[in-house]
């Protein structure tokens, strides 16, 4: 969406969310780094291990979003830093902990956390970077008065909560085998699980550190609940997108997963009785497990090829090989991947996922020009606004 957002500077600004974007990650980074080095000494490993996911390649959008919000509105940014920082270590925890609940092979250009240290340390890492959030919401009684930090405590523990709500739904889905869902099913436990913690309480706590009134923090709510669907189902179509040297996840990690996304529910919903059963085969067959020759190796191989370190046909042949040995052991295959993806691309489910993407993102142009008008001229609105257009537009 290009709309010009009430209020916004004149002329173009392509790269005010940028440059925002990185100058409030350093900042969130270096007190992420204070907040890390105030847990005790006794192990500097494990500390050290919590900046893993922080330090990698990252947007920093949350913390973002919860300084913008607060500024935009009046709030101080030596207030808001520490939580803002909080935002961004529950997102780093449970990005850890999902990556290992859905055997992901990379996270931000890397391997998960969970391949190259171990699962218990990864878990325990994520566990540490949550219990070290509690110190800083804590200090906020004296940074900002009892009545605010609790406002901001509340706000977490609700996102906490609607997090592992979503997250309990979809895993109940992978472990009964649920596939018969409507893109409402879809939206509501995006709802729960990424629109709660990843804009939601992000934006309610800048707020909260602003003293915002009920009646605009319900307004920021709507917005924001608009925005987050957009941003996910993105992150799901991107997800599918070939050629992406940025992208820093998996290629078709979803499909190796078997996530229950728009584009998938939608081709299982249209495609002919046949496909549909040969396709839920195939959901149902685990993927191939982290360590095994197979983990992987479809994208490096695919790399070395746009590297002309091997030809197609060298490339095809390893696939095949790789394949005889997975088909053996019961486990999804690159051919089963093609499948799903094809059948996804033969019943339009990526066009699908894009229009439900457009309106979420038309609702939140609609909010956003309420919210516009009552808040002042600012980078910090103008970045705000920004970040409505960059969600369904973004590329990594």
């Amino acid at each position: 969406m290009q709309g010009s957002s009430p209020g916004a500077a004149p002329g173009p600004q392509p790269d005010l969310g940028a440059v925002y974007l990185e100058e409030h990650r350093e900042l969130v980074l270096e007190e992420i780094r204070r907040i890390i080095r105030a847990g005790s000494p006794g192990d500097d490993r494990a500390y050290r291990l919590m900046l893993d996911y922080p330090l990698r390649r990252a947007k920093g959008l949350r913390p973002a979003l919860c300084i913008a919000v607060c500024r935009a509105l009046g709030g101080e940014r030596e207030e808001v830093l520490p939580s803002a920082a909080v935002v961004e270590m529950y997102h780093n925890a449970f990005l850890i902990h999902d990556d290992i609940e859905d055997g992901s092979l990379t996270r931000r250009g890397g391997p998960a956390l969970h391949r190259t240290h171990g699962v218990p340390a990864a878990v325990n890492c994520g566990d540490g970077l949550l219990a070290l959030t509690l110190g800083p919401l804590l200090a906020n009684t004296d940074r900002l008065g009892l009545g605010r930090a609790l406002r901001i405590l509340d706000v977490y523990a609700r996102a906490v909560i609607e997090s592992f709500e979503g997250q309990a739904q979809e895993l109940s889905w992978i472990d009964e085998g649920t596939w018969q869902l409507t893109d409402a099913d879809y939206e509501s436990m995006v709802r729960r699980k990424t629109c709660s913690y990843s804009f939601v309480a992000p934006g309610l706590v800048g707020a909260a550190v602003a003293g915002a009134e009920p009646r605009l923090e319900a307004l920021l709510v709507s917005f924001l609940e608009s925005l987050g669907l957009a941003f996910q189902i993105q992150d799901d179509l991107l997800n599918l997108e070939e050629g992406r040297a940025d992208y820093g996840k998996e290629l078709a990690g979803d499909l190796w997963e078997g996530k229950r996304t728009l584009m998938l529910l939608h081709a299982l919903r249209s495609a002919r009785e046949a496909d549909r059963e040969e396709a839920l085969r195939i959901l149902r067959k685990p993927r191939p497990a982290a360590g095994s020759p197979e983990a992987g190796l479809a994208d490096l191989l695919r790399g070395m090829v746009e590297e002309r370190i091997i030809d197609e046909a060298g490339r095809a042949a390893m696939m095949r090989y790789l394949d005889r040995r997975a088909a053996s052991s019961g486990e999804k295959t690159e051919d089963d991947v093609r499948f799903l993806w094809r059948l996804i691309d033969d019943h339009g489910g990526i066009e699908h996922a894009r229009g439900v993407a457009g309106r979420h993102a038309a609702s939140a142009e609609v909010r956003w020009r309420e919210l516009a008008e009552v808040l002042a001229d600012s980078v910090h609105k103008r970045f705000i606004g920004w970040l409505k257009d960059y969600v369904v537009q973004r590329t990594w």
